[in-house]
């Protein structure tokens, strides 16, 4: 059995090596078990500080397994949910893409070293039509409506990650352009932060 640290060794211990002992519990404890074992999303999410995306008093629980709420209203999602969205993405040095989430925020971080090229749009610019024949188009939170916009800035052969609502449940899924729009693939449930700006239009009752 190892040592237990004394007191005056925990005190002592500093911010940087509390914050790399949380991303390998984080790696550990969150993303091996669930069955994110990739070794470029869990060497990339080691190196990169997590708490540097959180408000400032939200800095001590950057690395717990949920959502955090984030000074503009959104969520920063748990880190298995960014986890297991680069996996189903596989995103590679070719790859043009575009993130629908923050340009400055934690996904486009991780996936700005991955990809040869990333854009982004705030999730109320995600309707917004354009080019850019992107092959890779990741959204960071779940849609219950993905805007037909969207079909119009994926290649032919492009892929697309996003959380989608259905039927009040999140889950991770995958999409391809099929007939000139996006035709999504669910697949495991997933506790993802929902993006009201791409809520599905309520409808009237009477």
């Amino acid at each position: 059995m190892g040592r237990r640290m004394t007191i005056d060794e925990r005190v002592s211990e500093t911010p940087l090596d509390a914050s790399l002992a949380a991303r390998r519990a984080m790696i550990d404890s969150q993303l091996r078990t669930s069955g994110v074992n990739e070794p470029w999303i869990l060497d990339a999410m080691n190196a990169l500080p997590r708490e540097d995306f959180v408000p400032a008093n939200m800095r001590e629980a950057a690395y717990i397994d949920r959502a955090i709420p984030l000074e503009d209203g959104h969520m920063l999602a748990a880190p298995l949910v960014h986890g297991r969205m680069l996996a189903e993405a596989r995103p590679v040095a070719s790859d043009k893409a575009l993130l629908i989430g923050q340009a400055d925020g934690y996904l486009a971080a991780l996936l700005r070293h991955m990809v040869g090229h990333l854009d982004t749009l705030t999730p109320g610019e995600a309707g917004s039509h354009g080019g850019g024949d992107y092959s890779l188009i990741v959204v960071d939170g779940a849609v219950e409506v993905l805007p037909d916009a969207l079909a119009d800035r994926l290649a032919p052969d492009g892929r697309v990650v996003t959380g989608q609502v259905l039927r009040g449940v999140t889950r991770l899924a995958t999409g391809r352009k099929s007939g000139g729009s996006i035709a999504l693939l669910p697949l495991a449930e997933l506790g993802i932060p929902i993006l009201p700006e791409l809520a599905a239009p309520k409808r009237w009752s009477f």
